[in-house]
């Protein structure tokens, strides 16, 4: 039955001619293949283009699919992770088609189908990590995510390309016990820096005193040393020392 109306459609072509070159001539673009269908069945050979195709009017259908890479914006999911923290997340999705006959025959819509799909992922992916896991290892999700909708989404005829996690937003009041958090570690690494450094200027002191305490000359000089720092400055007084062994000669005995 389907070979006598595709004879008679091509009769009815071939009666008409050149008015009906303008319908059964179809061209698509580069980027673009034709899935055809012939009396409701799928026409044997895959999709046609990227050029010049043909079809029999009243016979044919066909539809055009795009190849190009698509981007999708994952609208912001509120997440519970791991560890019960309630966080808001969104993502960027890259993907194609990669069988043209297989987006249309076996999915209703695939880009619909394939967004709905990547926002669930989002949510079940970090469902199962910490929040320390999703801040700092969120190149690993990503690609866990990639693989999981690439999946899921071959028998659909569309290639995941990439996944991005591009924003993780916190509750306001976990920031500031997290900025509360980070400054309190700041100051006590501070402190004990601090610490460090008197400890060892102590021990340095206490050996430049063992050194003097050998040497009487020795702090003199450092006396005079010290006048000379002082007389560097203007406007300044200076107090000279005088060491006890010189005036003890004048003392009563």
């Amino acid at each position: 039955m389907s070979f006598l109306i595709s004879g008679l459609s091509l009769l009815l072509v071939l009666l008409t001619l050149p008015v009906s070159l303008l319908m059964t001539i179809k061209v698509v673009q580069e980027y673009e293949r034709a899935v055809i269908f012939r009396l409701g069945r799928l026409l044997k050979g895959g999709a046609r283009g990227p050029g010049i195709f043909f079809i029999l009017p009243c016979v044919d259908n066909y539809t055009k699919v795009d190849m190009r890479v698509v981007t999708f914006d994952v609208p912001p999911q509120e997440i519970l992770t791991k560890d019960s923290v309630t966080i808001h997340v969104d993502a960027i999705l890259y993907y194609k088609v990669s069988n043209a006959t297989s987006c249309v025959a076996n999915v209703d819509d695939y880009g619909k189908s394939t967004r709905l799909l990547a926002a669930t992922t989002l949510r079940n992916v970090l469902g199962t990590k910490s929040l320390q896991e999703i801040l700092s290892d969120r190149e690993s999700i990503a690609h866990d995510m990639q693989l999981s909708l690439d999946e899921a989404t071959d028998p659909w005829g569309v290639k995941v390309e990439r996944v991005e996690v591009r924003d993780v937003r916190l509750p306001e009041s976990l920031q500031r016990a997290m900025a509360a958090e980070a400054e309190a570690a700041r100051e006590a690494r501070a402190k004990v820096i601090a610490a460090e450094g008197e400890h060892k200027a102590s021990r340095a002191l206490r050996h430049a005193a063992d050194v003097i305490s050998e040497s009487p000359a020795a702090l003199q000089l450092r006396y005079l040393q010290t006048l000379n720092n002082i007389s560097a400055e203007k406007n300044s007084t200076i107090i000279f020392p005088v060491p006890i062994d010189i005036i003890s000669r004048f003392l009563p005995r």
